[in-house]
Formats: structure tokens, sequence, C-alpha cells
């Protein structure tokens, strides 16, 4: 599939899935959709391509039919709530927060309803009532009342805590936040999704995979192709539906945790 020495980790890794009779587990998030763009439709075009889901954590305070019309030509996207309006409410010094404990828990939550309303309004069948928030900060006090709201699932970063609702993370984020803001290393990026496999081989967490349209780099694009390609053109490998991920998520949700 590929001689580039930087992906044969991952080449080897699928192989030995294969000679398992395993499939290795991806699933895709993209954060911060509210317009029809350019990187958009580059997004779109590409996973369609390699017939990739893609789930889009869409603002709702920001967004309107203009996204629904460009995604009902997509149908492998799905589309997610990203809090309501993207705003911080922490203060100076601390970390950015929207759903933090900064404001009344009634305030909160009463913007999620909103958001879930508005989305599932303008997409329909295409919505999930999942919860991505932004700077995937949560509070969890906030956590324990998705519920009440009409929320289904959870989606931040990181290894997954126990809750009342489905949580599907992503665990692997294409960009150097830290650092350059432009696409991490492709080698360092390999070794994460490698490590992730090896975790998941006995039933472990799917490799998520966290990507922001709007400011991907060169990098970052020619990462994702040259992944889909190596992924897509092996039966050792599957791409998932948030739908799957919810319904096996809920499963395992834990009454009274939040």
């Amino acid at each position: 599939m590929t001689s580039d020495p930087i992906w044969q980790p991952l080449v080897e890794e699928l192989a030995r899935r294969q000679r398992a009779g395993r499939k290795a587990e991806f699933w895709l998030r993209d954060d911060d959709a509210v317009d029809p763009t350019l990187a958009l439709d580059r997004l779109l075009d590409l996973t369609g391509d390699f017939a990739v889901s893609v789930t889009l954590a869409v603002i709702p305070a920001l967004t309107n039919e203009k996204l629904v019309v460009r995604l009902d030509q997509a149908p492998h996207a799905t589309v997610a709530v990203h809090g309501w309006a993207h705003r911080n409410h922490a203060p100076e010094g601390e970390k950015k927060q929207e759903l933090g404990a900064h404001r009344p828990r009634e305030v909160v939550l009463d913007d999620l309803g909103r958001g879930l309303s508005r989305v599932t309004s303008l997409h329909a069948a295409r919505a999930v009532p999942m919860l991505v928030p932004p700077w995937n900060r949560i509070d969890a006090g906030v956590v324990s009342d998705l519920g009440s709201t009409g929320f289904t699932a959870l989606s931040v970063f990181g290894p997954p805590k126990p809750a009342a609702l489905a949580v599907i993370n992503s665990n692997v984020d294409i960009m150097d936040w830290h650092g350059t803001r432009c696409c991490r290393d492709h080698g360092l990026l390999v070794q994460a999704i490698v490590a992730q496999l090896q975790r998941a081989f006995d039933g472990g967490e799917p490799v998520g995979l966290l990507t922001h349209h709007l400011v991907h780099d060169e990098s970052a694009w020619l990462f994702l192709e040259r992944l889909f390609e190596i992924t897509t053109r092996t039966e050792a490998c599957a791409w998932l539906p948030i739908k799957t991920l919810i319904g096996r998520g809920a499963a395992k949700a834990v009454p009274g945790k939040g």
C-alpha cells in the first residue's frame, strides 16, 4: 500500500489485524463547522472519495440553512452539537470554557437545549443528539444533566470517563495547537494511531481522529489523504459512522454517573 517508512508502522499493525481476523476501527470528528467554505468542500470531497463517514461538530448559534443545503450533497456526513455559540465564559487566566461552572447550570443547559433543538430542526435525520463541548471542556455537573436536555451522547478528547450517557471521545488530534498550530509531524501522528490501535486490540476504544477543516494547512490535508488511502484499501480496517458508536456507548453507559 505504501513504501513510505513513516507509514510502515500502521501498515504492519493493519497486517497484524488482518492475520488475527480483527478490524482496526476508526471514526472521524471535525469541529467548528458553520457555513459552506472551500475548506469544508475539501473535507467533504476527500471523505466522500474514500467513503469515510464524518461527524461535523456544528456551532448552533452561528449556522443556518446554507450548511443544510451543502450537506444535502454529502450523505456520508452527520451533524453533532458544538455547544451553543463557542463563546468563552471563563475569566482571564483560566482555560477557555463555554460549558463550565462560571454560569448558573440552568443557563448552560438552556443554551444546550436550544443548540440541540436548532441543529435538529435544521438537519433532521442527519443530526445526532451528541454534544461536542467547545475546547473539549465541560463541567461534570452539566454532564450529569445532559440526558434531561435530550442528549444521548457526549464527545470530548481523551480516555472516556464513566457517564450516564454514551461517551464517544476523540483521541488523536492532527493539529499541533500548542506549537506550530499546523499539522503535527506525520510520523508522530502515525505512532499515536498505532498506539491507540494496540490499546484497542482486545476491545478498547477505536481511533477517534479529530480535525478542524478551517485551519488545516497542506500538510494536514496530505496526512488525511494518505491515511484514508492506507486504511480504506484493506479489509482489516473500518471507518465507523457515529450512530454505530453511540449505540455501543449507550450499552456501556453507567446509570447515575455524570
